[in-house]
C-alpha cells in the first residue's frame, strides 16, 4: 500500500529531511509517493524538488513569489495552490493519507486542523498548533479518525519511551536541552551578541526563527507547553534540564524511580522516520551512535534568570486559556525584529514580558478567538515605535 504524503514546508530543514527520509524508507523496499509540496518563497528549491517527486500540487503561501514561480516555471498537470487560502483549500484535500505538519509558527494552526478533520495521520513538527491551541485539537483528534505523531525530537523521544507504558504509572518527564550558543555568556554579554552569534547553532541546523528559539530557550518554553497536551500532564509533571551534547532526547520518570530515555545523535532523519513509519520500526541507512568512542553526558539545571523566555512561558502555561497564544505572537515579533536588527537580544524576554503584563485574558478558549488574539498582539506591537524606530 502506498502513503501518499503532503508536506507542508518541504522547503525548510524539516520538509528537506523529510523527503531524504522517504528516499531512504523507499530505498528499503517501502512505498511512500508524494502528493502535495508547499513553500512561502523557496521557489527555486520548489521546483527542484518538483522535478524529483513529480507531486500532484504544490502550495506557494506568498502570493508574490507564487506569481514568480508561475512566469518561471512550466510543469504539466501541476496543480498551484495560491497564498494563504491556497494552503487552507489543500489542507482539506482526501487525496493524501499522512501530512507531514512543519510550517513555521502559528501559520501552521489552520492547516493542521483542516488536516485533522480530514482524519489524516498527522507528523507534527509544528509544535505552535499545541501551544497556542492544545485543549481544541486534542478534542478535534478524539473526534475523528486522525492520528497524531510528534516530529520534535525531544517528543518523539518521550512518544517512543512510553510506548507500551501506563500513563499512571508516570512520575514526569524531562526535556533535554543543549543550552544553544550562549549556554557559558553571562546575562550582561547577551546584550552584546549579534544575530550571526544567536545563529551559530552548536548541534543542530535548523531554521532562523527556531534557532533564534534555541539560543533564548524559548523553544524549550514551547515544548513544555506543547508536551502538556501531547502527554496530557500537568505542568508539574514537566521539567527541563540543560544537556549539551544533545545525545539524550529526552528521559520519562516512573513512579518507582525509574528512568528511561531515548538516546541518539543530534539527527531529525530518526524521529522524522518513526513519525513516517509508527508503530513500526524500519532499517535505514542514517549514521548511528558509537558506543566505542568515548562519550561523556552531562547535566545540569537552566538559569531562569539568563533565559528569562523559558521561565514567561511556564508562567504562561500556568495562566492557561489565550496567554500561551499571546506568548508566542508576541514572541515571533520579537524574533522578527532581533533578526532585522531593531532590537537586542535582552530584549526579545522585555517584549514577551511587556505584552503578557498587559494582556487580561477573558476570552472563551475557540479558534477564532485564538487566531484574533495573534493578529491583535501582532498589530499592537507592530505599532509600537519604540521597536520600528531604532
Amino acid at each position: 500500500m502506498t502513503e501518499k504524503v503532503c508536506i507542508f514546508g518541504s522547503t525548510g530543514s524539516i520538509g528537506c529531511n523529510s523527503l531524504e527520509v522517504i528516499d531512504n524508507l523507499n530505498n528499503n523496499g517501502l512505498d511512500f509517493s508524494v502528493s502535495y509540496l508547499t513553500t512561502n518563497t523557496s521557489i527555486d528549491l520548489l521546483a527542484e524538488q518538483i522535478k524529483k517527486y513529480s507531486p500532484k500540487g504544490i502550495a506557494i503561501t506568498d502570493e508574490l513569489s507564487c506569481d514568480q514561480f508561475v512566469s518561471r516555471y512550466k510543469f504539466n498537470d501541476l496543480e498551484i495552490f495560491k497564498g494563504r487560502k491556497g494552503i487552507l483549500e489543500l489542507s482539506k484535500r482526501d487525496d493524501f493519507s499522512l501530512l507531514i505538519s512543519s510550517l513555521v509558527g502559528i501559520a501552521g494552526l489552520e492547516p493542521t486542523v483542516n488536516a485533522i478533520k480530514k482524519d489524516r495521520r498527522i507528523a507534527l513538527a509544528n509544535k505552535e498548533t499545541l501551544v497556542v491551541a492544545g485543549e481544541l485539537v486534542n478534542d478535534l483528534v478524539k473526534k475523528n479518525s486522525s492520528t497524531l505523531i510528534p516530529i520534535d525530537s525531544e517528543h518523539s523521544a518521550i512518544f517512543q519511551c512510553l510506548t507500551g507504558e501506563k500513563m499512571s504509572n508516570v512520575s514526569g518527564i524531562i526535556l533535554t536541552a543543549s543550552g544553544g550558543p550562549f549556554l557559558n555568556k553571562s546575562l550582561d554579554e547577551l546584550n552584546y551578541v549579534t544575530v550571526n552569534d544567536a545563529l551559530a547553532h552548536p548541534n543542530w541546523s535548523m531554521g532562523k526563527k527556531i534557532t533564534i528559539d534555541s539560543a533564548t530557550m524559548m523553544n524549550k518554553g514551547l515544548e513544555i507547553i506543547e508536551a502538556k497536551w501531547l502527554f496530557n500532564l500537568a505542568p508539574s509533571q514537566i521539567s527541563v534540564v540543560i544537556h549539551k551534547q544533545s545525545i539524550i532526547h529526552s528521559m520519562v520518570e516512573f513512579i518507582d524511580g525509574s528512568v528511561i530515555a531515548q538516546l541518539g545523535i543530534p539527527d531529525m532523519k530518526l524521529p522524522i522516520q518513526y513519525a513516517l513509519t509508527y508503530p513500526h520500526r524500519v532499517i535505514n541507512d542514517f549514521p548511528k551512535m558509537n558506543f566505542n568512542s568515548p562519550l561523556t553526558l552531562t547535566f545540569e539545571p537552566p538559569d531562569y534568570e539568563k533565559f528569562k523566555c523559558l521561565k514567561l512561558a511556564i508562567d504562561a502555561l500556568n495562566s492557561g486559556g489565550i496567554y500561551p497564544t499571546v506568548l508566542n505572537a508576541a514572541n515571533e515579533i520579537a524574533v522578527e525584529l532581533f533578526l532585522n536588527e531593531a532590537i537586542s537580544f535582552n530584549e526579545i524576554p522585555e517584549i514577551l514580558e511587556l505584552t503578557l503584563n498587559n494582556f487580561n485574558d477573558d476570552q472563551e478558549l475557540s479558534l477564532d478567538n485564538i487566531m484574533n488574539t495573534d493578529k491583535s498582539v501582532r498589530r499592537k506591537l507592530k505599532e509600537n515605535q519604540k521597536f520600528y524606530s531604532k
